[in-house]
């Protein structure tokens, strides 16, 4: 079959074939390129931007997420009794902290009673931490012990971390609780002599940069000027002997618990040194766990609260007049009662007339009166002055009180009487002990000194040596038959001492039926080692002169106290038959 021409498909030759156009001209190539560019150059000045303006925020940030510091601490410094007993020590413990950002998911209920029961925090309470995503770093719990964290850490809760941290331990407890105080959770010190002796105590925290990664766990350390080796603080070794301070401190709870007494103090003094050996407040508290006691137990009470002495200021007054040649040793005086303006100067006890001896013996308020009335009040003034009545001592002790001496110019001749006899001023029962270092130091009021001391210590002249020798002397008559401080009586050696019974001061007025009971004195008498001062505060049951409540604390803490730094009896021993068959 022929095909007509019309019909037939014409063959076109290869440079004749029409062109195929493509998918992107150059125009819109161009656009794109166009677009890419000016997106470039956003994105490069959003960078410039970024890293400019916005760069050290930015930085912040990621260091918060990523990079930490850790604390290193300073090891607190020791403290120890004058023969090495460790008496406050820090001690590694563990730290639980959450990173709650990191943590994909809570953990379970039975997980969180867990662990409220090993940290001892409510489980509300650490479920509400736990949730607070937008934290990266928060406390759970301080201070664990190895146990605990090892308690905590077998959980295998995903999110909790440890870090570990020092806590102060106080060994001893109750015993030296108001001379040392105690530290806050951060290892501050908030009482005593932990506040006192902060700087040199606490040395200087160091520092280490380290990367954690979202979870909170450690990456590696990181070089930076930040980091730093910590400095630990300095050892103090106290005066105190942990011996000494253990026997005033069972004493002295003994007698306010027999007397029902609302407070006790006793102190220990080195005779010679004016260190001191001891001190006790009675009630105490422990300084581990201080938040269970109120600021009325944790009151250092032998250096802040201020007491009127009574009786226990007559050494003193006997002492002024005869170092100014006033009277002689053996003068007699009329100590019956007189009448001073409108009021009347009195004994407990009658006594028709009593040489300086009897005056201290049965601590005559007539005598003393009348031999403070020989000086004109600035030169009573002065020498209450001179024995630190007003001042305060720089013991180093936070709180320490000054005492209370009044202006002599506003004195009334009742008061300059009563003064004498140890009422109308005020002063703290270590003051008192302080001012007994000038008749066992011969004459030289000596400063006292919670620290042990390396050299003889400087002191002041207040009254002649020999003067000082004298009222010792007398003073011995107190602990013998016929004194007001026969129950201070130590075998083997002769005691120097004074007895003191004060009405308290309540709101500007003498209360009746509220005493503070004084015992103080020294031994042995003729060279003093030791002085031993003790009150008993508001005593209710069996008594209240200070002979009675406080004379048999003093006799037994300066009986083992002697015994304990050795010192050799000076009184004959009575003899044991050797015809007595043995037990």
């Amino acid at each position: 079959m022929l095909i007509k021409n019309e019909y037939k498909p014409q063959m076109l030759s290869r440079r004749e074939q029409p062109k195929t156009k493509g998918c992107c001209d150059d125009n819109r190539i161009g656009m794109v390129l166009a677009v890419i560019g000016v997106a470039f150059s956003l994105l490069l000045l959003r960078g410039i931007y970024l890293n400019v303006e916005q760069g050290s925020f930015l930085r912040s940030q990621g260091d918060n997420r990523m990079v930490r510091t850790l604390n290193l601490p300073a090891l607190r410094g020791m403290i120890t009794d004058r023969n090495g007993a460790t008496l406050a020590l820090s001690a590694p413990t563990e730290s639980l902290f959450a990173v709650p950002s990191g943590m994909d998911e809570m953990p379970s209920e039975k997980q969180l009673a867990a662990l409220s029961e090993i940290i001892d925090v409510p489980v509300a309470t650490i479920a509400e931490k736990l949730g607070k995503k937008n934290k990266d770093f928060l406390y759970i719990k301080r201070q664990l012990s190895q146990e605990k964290a090892e308690q905590v850490a077998a959980l295998g809760i995903k999110g909790l971390h440890f870090e570990k941290e020092l806590k102060r331990h106080y060994p001893m407890g109750n015993l030296f609780a108001h001379v040392i105080g105690f530290t806050n959770i951060d290892g501050k010190g908030q009482e005593g002599l932990e506040l006192s002796r902060e700087d040199s105590l606490s040395g200087e925290n160091g520092a280490k940069v380290v990367l954690r990664d979202n979870k909170g766990n450690l990456v590696e350390s990181v070089e930076s000027e930040r980091n730093k080796d910590p400095k630990n603080g300095s050892d103090l070794v106290l005066s105190l002997d942990q011996r000494i301070q253990t026997l005033a401190y069972e004493e002295l709870n003994r007698a306010v618990d027999y007397h029902q007494a609302k407070a006790g103090t006793a102190i220990v003094l080195d005779a010679q040194t004016g260190e001191i050996l001891a001190l006790v407040n009675s009630p105490a508290y422990d300084p581990n766990d201080p938040g269970k006691a109120g600021s009325e137990q944790r009151r250092n009470r032998a250096v802040t609260d201020m007491i009127e002495p009574g009786s226990a200021m007559k050494p003193f007054t006997v002492a002024k007049a005869l170092d100014a040649g006033k009277v002689a040793a053996n003068e007699r005086f009329n100590t019956l009662p007189y009448r001073l303006g409108t009021a009347t100067v009195k004994d407990t006890h009658v006594y028709p007339n009593l040489d300086i001896r009897g005056i201290i013996q049965k601590s005559s308020n007539v005598g003393t009166s009348k031999l403070s009335a020989m000086f004109k009040p600035k030169e009573m003034y002065d020498f209450y002055h001179d024995l630190g009545v007003g001042v305060r001592m720089h013991s180093g002790f936070p709180g320490e009180s000054a005492g209370l001496l009044r202006d002599w110019k506003k004195w009334q001749p009742i008061e300059q009487a009563t003064m004498s006899f140890g009422y109308g001023l005020q002063l703290s029962l270590l003051q008192l002990a302080r001012a007994y270092t000038v008749l066992t130091h011969d004459g030289v009021l000596l400063p006292v000194s919670f620290e042990k001391q390396a050299v003889a210590p400087q002191g002041k002249r207040v009254i002649k040596a020999e003067t000082a020798r004298k009222v010792r002397e007398m003073m011995i008559s107190v602990t013998e038959p016929g004194g007001t401080g026969t129950a201070g009586a130590v075998e083997g050696f002769d005691v120097g001492a004074k007895t003191g019974t004060a009405r308290k001061l309540v709101g500007g007025r003498y209360v009746n039926n509220k005493h503070v009971g004084t015992f103080i004195g020294f031994a042995p008498a003729k060279n003093p080692r030791v002085i031993v001062a003790v009150t008993i505060d508001e005593p209710s049951a069996h008594g209240y002169y200070g002979g009675t409540v406080a004379g048999p604390v003093f006799k037994a803490v300066m009986s083992g106290s002697l015994n304990i730094l050795g010192v050799s009896p000076t009184k004959s021993q009575p003899k044991v038959s050797a015809d007595k068959p043995s037990a």
